[in-house]
């Protein structure tokens, strides 16, 4: 899928799912719940055993590009090539990192690096960062958008940590042009219910779309 599509997509849904799981059939079940409720912006963790695995099976099973396939919690430059190839369209890391911002580029897939300051944020902008992953977001709040918008109204962001559906509405009327969602949206999964992850997806892009309207 063409960077630009993928962006285009994510940003239109405006929901990125932070997928964490106990092991490689759970994050398929959470996966496949996210994506039935509207969310196909699924980052699948590093923190996933056999995540390399896992990618490669969602991504077969999503040929079609049904799902937006991106690799979290990526450190390197090297784990973000083996996640490429096994066929995730984003990566996304918790700080930003040079090395994975070139890689990224080379291969023409969006790069989405954690940045808490004005500096990162300009560094990773300047090294080619497609949008700005506000990381940890909940030290913040919403108010962070509209900070950083002021010198920098060019930047696309996207808040994850603590957004969950009573202030994703805040996020996005401060600018965000999408939010990641991890526990808030995935903790069916601990009790086995995971259509309560679909329901909640549901509720997450209806208070989205509401927010933009």
């Amino acid at each position: 899928m063409e960077k630009e599509m993928v962006i285009s997509k994510m940003t239109a849904a405006g929901l990125v799912a932070v997928v964490r799981a106990e092991n490689a059939e759970e994050a398929i079940r959470i996966s496949d719940a996210c994506l039935e409720g509207g969310c196909p912006s699924i980052e699948l963790t590093f923190t996933v055993p056999g995540a390399l695995n896992v990618i490669e099976a969602l991504a077969a099973k999503y040929s079609n590009g049904e799902m937006l396939l991106g690799a979290g919690t990526v450190l390197d430059s090297e784990t973000a090539r083996m996640a490429i190839l096994s066929g995730a369209n984003y990566i996304v890391s918790p700080a930003f990192n040079l090395d994975t911002a070139k890689l990224c580029n080379r291969y023409r897939v969006p790069y989405i690096p954690g940045c808490m300051t004005i500096t990162e944020a300009i560094t990773a902008m300047e090294a080619g960062a497609d949008i700005i992953k506000i990381f940890p977001a909940d030290l913040f709040g919403p108010k962070i958008i509209k900070d950083i918008k002021g010198p920098l109204p060019q930047a696309k962001m996207m808040p994850t940590g603590g957004v969950d559906v009573d202030n994703v509405d805040q996020w996005i009327k401060a600018g965000a042009v999408a939010v990641g969602a991890g526990s808030s949206l995935t903790k069916g999964a601990k009790t086995g219910d995971f259509g309560a992850i679909t329901e909640t997806a549901k509720k997450f892009i209806a208070k989205i779309k509401e927010a933009r309207s």
